[in-house]
């Protein structure tokens, strides 16, 4: 008998307790649900605009890429050795050959970094050459030859509309007078269109920057009281969530004993139909959002990271105009140092019939029936072609940005925030390959660049690199942490699980998600109000 009072009373304090927390945990939900209704409305507002922007109503250009020519050896008529001669020069940084206004050029890189272009026919430089050639570039990617140029300048680092994402600096930013207003901006020193921002698309930049990436507090404080501010609300967000989780989920019965006694009508009762739904939709945009944001605490370097020797011309014995290879498919040259010794890069045409990428149709980069380059070496002191150099000199250049390799004075990178990587000296290599296409999460066309050399090895991090070779440049470095976030916020910020539907219907997909939790959001500060 005594044990069945026991029971009784245990059964009706637990009871209680469940009670009580039932009610403060709905206190709880509805005080976050408040503080956080702004951010929620600015993130989802901005949020939806991108799937628009970036896909449904995409700005449009005629060309998106320069397609590499055959250069006419007969258009050499002085070679690089020959113009430096005439013009005095006996130090450079690289050179390479580009043909524009009907006109073939040597642009040469200086050793304080300026392009200079001088005519290949007559060794004369062309004044202002690299603003022209800016400007030809331009014209060409939108197939514009009549517009004005209202303003031409040079952009050294990333700004609120040309941001960290197009990768290329420096880059010239041409703005032309036409009804769009249309800002292009091209990297003369590789001939690539790094973006292009009409009246819609400049609005758009500015929007989400405010209201999705938050710089208006960096315009009144600094990065880090951004990013502490973004991830403070961001986790007060994942809390309002979990607490919807369990109102509408765990305690959802109890939640349903009330409302028989006392049925919900209107406003309140769809409120808490979808909830648990919201709060999913909620979770994961706020983690993975959150998770991304502790990713932009330093600085971006990438575009630093560039190994650039200082070549003479006295020490280049071997003309480029007269080196040993199948001319009848050359494209363009350069210069690389490797193991003491100079080797001229040279870019030919696959021989035969080039084979077709892995062509995704969602991605504005793979084009069917690009025409690939295959790359020979050739000894600049015998002019013998040597076999393998791409995949060696990619490995030295891995073992130079981490830091492995003596800096030269003339080697010029500038010094990083970040934590030097771990040496690679006896880290070893699991695979070494040629990426030519943008095929994979890991190295995505967000990089920009192609082709690359894939590097990945043996590291505690198991860190990979990817590294042009055509400019000496490391392209990106993923390491396990970094695969986890990136995989983080495509699947769960970017609803890429769903890209078996098609990129049509995942954008819709991720466009009814936030447009939920937007009206979900205002229906319950509404049913606060009214209450």
């Amino acid at each position: 008998m005594s044990k069945e009072i026991t029971a009784k009373k245990s059964k009706k304090k637990d009871s209680k307790i469940i009670k009580k927390i039932k009610q403060h945990m709905y206190k709880w939900h509805r005080a976050i649900g408040l503080i956080t209704i702004i951010p929620v409305i600015f993130w989802t507002l901005s949020g939806l605009m991108h799937p628009f922007m970036a896909h449904f109503f995409k700005p449009e250009i005629a060309y998106e890429k320069l397609e590499q020519q055959i250069v006419d050896k007969k258009q050499l008529h002085f070679s690089i050795q020959e113009v430096l001669q005439k013009n005095e020069l006996t130090q450079f940084k690289n050179f390479r050959i580009v043909t524009f206004n009907n006109k073939t050029y040597y642009q040469l890189k200086t050793i304080i970094g300026e392009l200079w272009y001088f005519d290949t026919a007559t060794a004369e430089k062309l004044d202002s050459g690299d603003q022209k050639y800016a400007e030809w570039l331009s014209r060409y990617f939108l197939d514009d030859q009549k517009s004005a140029v209202k303003k031409s300048e040079v952009v050294t680092e990333f700004t609120s509309q040309y941001k960290y994402v197009n990768r290329y600096l420096p880059v010239y930013k041409l703005s032309f007078d036409r009804p769009d207003t249309m800002e292009v901006y091209v990297e003369t020193s590789s001939g690539k269109l790094a973006t292009y921002n009409p009246t819609s698309r400049q609005r758009f930049i500015w929007f989400f920057d405010t209201f999705h990436n938050w710089s208006f507090i960096d315009a009144i404080s600094n990065n880090s009281i951004r990013i502490i501010t973004m991830i403070f609300l961001l986790s007060i967000i994942g809390f309002s969530a979990l607490s919807g989780i369990l109102i509408y989920g765990l305690l959802w019965k109890q939640f349903k004993k009330t409302d028989n006694l006392q049925p919900k009508k209107g406003l309140r009762k769809y409120h808490r139909q979808i909830g648990i739904w919201v709060s999913l939709f909620t979770l994961t945009f706020a983690f993975s959002g959150g998770y991304h944001a502790t990713t932009k605490w330093t600085p971006y370097t990438l575009s630093q990271m560039v190994y650039e020797p200082t070549f003479e011309t006295k020490k280049i014995p071997v003309s480029n105009n007269d080196l040993n290879l199948d001319w009848s498919r050359f494209q363009n040259i350069s210069l690389i140092t490797l193991n003491d010794s100079t080797y001229f890069r040279c870019q030919l045409l696959e021989q035969g019939k080039f084979r077709k990428p892995k062509s995704n149709s969602n991605s504005k980069w793979n084009r069917k029936g690009d025409k690939k380059s295959e790359v020979v070496y050739i000894n600049a002191a015998t002019n013998k072609a040597v076999p393998n150099i791409d995949l060696e000199y990619a490995e030295f250049l891995a073992y130079y940005f981490t830091d492995g390799a003596t800096k030269a004075a003339c080697c010029e990178m500038v010094e990083s925030s970040e934590e030097p990587e771990a040496s690679l000296e006896n880290a070893k290599l699991l695979e070494s390959k040629v990426v030519t296409d943008f095929e994979s999460r890991e190295y995505g066309f967000v990089n920009k660049r192609l082709p690359v050399v894939k590097l990945a090895y043996d590291t505690p991090e198991k860190t990979t690199y990817f590294i042009e070779t055509s400019t000496s440049r490391l392209a990106a470095v993923v390491k396990n942490t970094d695969k986890a976030e990136g995989y983080s916020f495509a699947i769960l910020h970017k609803f890429l699980f769903m890209d078996w539907a098609g990129k049509n219907i995942r954008d819709l997909a991720m466009v009814l998600a936030a447009l939920t939790i937007l009206i979900v959001s205002v229906l319950g500060f509404i049913l606060f109000l009214k209450k």
